[in-house]
C-alpha cells in the first residue's frame, strides 16, 4: 500500500493492543475462525484446528496474546480483510 501511495493507518499489536471493544468491531458478526492466526503456538497448544473456540473465549484470549489475531487486519468502510490476500486487498483500495 505504500508503493501505491495509499493512505492507510499502521497499528502495531504487541506495543499498542487492540481494546475489547476494537476487536469485537473488527470481528463482528463473522465467524472467528477467520481471524485466528494459525501460525501462534497458543493455536496449536490449545488445538484450536480441531475445536474453535467460542466468539467470546477468542477474544479473551486475544487479549492476552494479540499474535492470536491474524494479521494483517485492513478495513474499509464495512469490509474487513484478515491475513494477506493481495487480489482480495485490491479489490477493496
Amino acid at each position: 500500500m505504500q508503493a501505491k501511495k495509499i493512505d492507510f493507518e499502521e497499528r502495531e499489536y504487541g506495543k499498542n493492543p487492540l481494546s475489547e471493544n476494537e476487536l469485537r468491531e473488527i470481528i463482528g458478526a463473522r465467524p472467528i475462525e477467520n481471524f485466528l492466526n494459525t501460525r501462534t503456538p497458543l493455536f496449536r497448544e490449545k488445538k484450536m484446528k480441531q475445536k474453535p473456540p467460542s466468539k467470546e473465549e477468542a477474544i479473551k484470549l486475544m487479549l492476552k496474546d494479540p499474535n492470536l489475531l491474524k494479521r494483517p487486519v485492513i478495513s474499509k468502510g464495512k469490509t474487513t480483510l484478515t491475513g494477506f490476500d493481495e487480489s482480495a486487498v485490491e479489490k477493496i483500495i
